[in-house]
């Protein structure tokens, strides 16, 4: 066990810093782009849709007094604090764009600190001319690229609606994704599992985002206790483009400070490799002893996060479909948006099939994480001794991937579930409009194997793909983007249900071209070396 030797000086605890950051910002040279930009496209997409929606200052007045009376559908985005575009736009996606932002981090973070552990890289690094607190200097700061970043181009792509609010606005994105980050950066020191830290971090992002949600749904000016105990909450609460609170900032500089501060002071009382809490050891005999049950073994913990999620998703999707509908009433350009998200049925059913579509995207994210399960298995030498056994390559790969294929399937059948409970109609079409997304979840999740299978240095950039088809289904529709861009989302070509007709000819298309990438990264793993 290597650890770091002691170096007097602030100074030499940071040795390397510099480094360590270039290399971490070249690793995430794709992931971070694209997910500032898919958050940064989501807002500043949104004065132009909502400009189409409401373009009179009568109309925006009038959203904003139902939204008064609208304690489900404030539960969901918050409380509206202005009538002006730029008002709207930070209730509309401030909430999301701040999930966005500490998911992000928190992905970063943990990546170049607890993952850089299991994988015993960061041994390696430690053992040359590196201060003890330089890998997690570098971890924060590679976040911390990436928010400030995004805070820049918020700032000034919504500068047109007011400086003041959007320097504000984008100041509080990033403060949220600060705060997550050097969550995360605790949680880290905390645990022996990148995978642990990562699911506790969103954990924590989850329940402030219940918090936030219970708050609002009880007060209409975001004043609820619940409100101010989630970081999201203070980002309501800085008012953007309706005088703002200058002094919410505070809010996030000192939780920043303060987790920073126990961040560092954790990590320098541990050794490399060590937590604070170790995994409890155990023999993997009896349902443990074959390679299917030790990758469920692996991914049961994130396969029932993300159960609960969708679970509740579609609970509170489903409570909400009545008053979104109320909510559009007679205003043309929102039942268009809806319409050609959800299909041409009526607003109700259309709403559901939009809201479906929504979580299918969301599927797509949890099948890349599942499959690339395999990526880190291999990278950190754990999969080399499994199959140095008398287990295949496509034995131990099937295992993951059936989690993470039947794993889909298993979120989308709760939220239908949810859905039904919460909308109170018949679960028939509802889960029938829920499983008709799973060829295109499948695509994406082919897509990571395929990359993973023949370029398994290129794995990561299915978060690209997955970031993309997101990017398109969600801003795609307001934008009122040609339909040729929304067809390149395997999402477009399936039928809207429930309200629309089932057609199965894009389903088994789309079946079909899942399997068929998933066999060729297969073939291609079964061919090229494994690496440890």
């Amino acid at each position: 066990m290597t650890t770091f030797a002691l170096r007097p000086g602030g100074s030499r605890q940071l040795a390397g810093t510099g480094t360590l950051l270039r290399f971490a910002l070249r690793r995430d040279r794709l992931m971070i782009p694209v997910w500032t930009a898919v958050t940064a496209l989501m807002v500043l997409s949104m004065p132009n849709s909502l400009n189409a929606l409401y373009g009179t200052p009568a109309d925006r007045a009038g959203l904003v007094r139902q939204m008064e009376t609208n304690s489900a559908l404030r539960a969901m985005v918050g409380p509206v604090f202005g009538d002006s575009l730029g008002a709207l736009t930070a209730w509309r996606v401030g909430v999301y764009a701040a999930g966005l932002a500490a998911v992000t981090s928190l992905l970063v973070v943990v990546r170049h600190t607890r993952d850089e552990e299991e994988s015993g890289r960061q041994e390696l690094v430690a053992s040359g001319m590196v201060g003890r607190r330089a890998s997690l200097t570098a971890a924060l700061l590679a976040a911390a690229v990436g928010n400030a970043a995004l805070a820049l181009l918020v700032t000034a792509g919504l500068a047109g609606q007011g400086a003041r609010g959007a320097l504000a606005f984008g100041l509080g994105i990033a403060g949220t994704g600060t705060v997550f980050a050097t969550l995360a950066a605790i949680v880290a020191q905390l645990t022996e599992s990148a995978r642990l830290a990562r699911g506790l971090t969103a954990g924590v992002l989850g329940a402030a985002f219940v918090l936030r949600a219970a708050g609002d749904a009880a007060t209409d000016d975001g004043s609820s206790p619940l409100t101010w105990l989630s970081p999201l909450g203070w980002l309501e609460n800085l008012r953007a483009f309706a005088d703002e609170r200058w002094w919410v900032l505070l809010l996030f500089a000192g939780a920043a400070v303060l987790q920073g501060v126990v961040a560092y002071g954790l990590a320098g009382r541990r050794d490399v490799g060590m937590s604070f809490l170790p995994t409890r050891p155990g023999p993997a005999s009896g349902r443990l002893g074959g390679a299917g049950a030790l990758a469920w073994r692996l991914q049961r913990g994130s396969v029932l996060g993300w159960s609960i999620g969708f679970l509740l998703a579609g609970v509170i999707y489903g409570s909400l479909t009545d008053g979104a509908a109320d909510l559009v009433g007679d205003n043309a350009g929102a039942r268009r948006i809806i319409e050609r998200m959800g299909g041409q049925a009526g607003l109700t059913d259309a709403f559901l099939s939009a809201m479906i579509g929504m979580l299918g995207l969301v599927a797509a994210l949890y099948v890349v994480a599942s499959v690339l399960r395999l990526h880190g298995e291999e990278t950190s030498g754990r999969a080399e001794p499994v199959l140095a056994g008398a287990v295949g390559r496509l034995r131990w790969a099937a295992g993951h991937l059936l989690i993470a294929f039947g794993g889909s399937a298993l979120l989308l059948l709760l939220a239908g579930l949810g859905f039904a409970v919460g909308h109170g109609r018949d679960i028939g079409p509802i889960l029938g409009g829920c499983l008709t997304q799973l060829p295109a979840v499948w695509v994406i999740g082919a897509v990571a194997v395929l990359l993973y299978g023949l370029a398994p240095r290129a794995a990561t950039a299915a978060w690209g793909v997955a970031g993309a088809v997101l990017l398109i289904g969600w801003v795609g529709p307001a934008l009122d983007v040609p339909q040729a861009v929304l067809d390149l989302s395997p999402f477009g070509h399936l039928p809207k249900l429930p309200g629309g007709q089932m057609e199965w000819g894009p389903v088994l298309v789309m079946s079909g071209i899942a399997a068929l990438l998933t066999a060729a990264g297969l073939v291609g793993l079964r061919r090229r070396d494994v690496s440890a």
